[in-house]
């Protein structure tokens, strides 16, 4: 077995660019997410639910065209953490 010593600052700069790097390979999400998208991360089964949501102003929506409905991913984690409980 091999052993490498570094440097202290040398380990951080590595370890930066490893960050950096890895970070560069990660795509971005989307910021509009489709309807089966959306009731995956809300954990709903039903479309009568999420348009409850919608009807209620409980997250963000666009309606590009008349039966295209996407939704705002940003709002979609907004209502969740609304709703989060804290534990004890």
């Amino acid at each position: 077995m091999e052993v490498i010593c570094l440097e202290e600052q040398a380990f951080f700069d590595l370890i930066d660019r490893v960050v950096e790097r890895i970070g560069k390979g990660q795509q971005e999400l989307p910021k509009w997410i489709n309807q089966d998208e959306t009731m995956r991360l809300l954990n709903i089964k039903s479309p009568t639910t999420l348009q409850e949501y919608r009807n209620n102003g409980d997250i963000r929506f666009t309606q590009p065209r008349k039966r295209v409905i996407l939704y705002d991913r940003d709002s979609i984690n907004e209502f969740l953490d609304k709703h989060a409980k804290d534990t004890f």
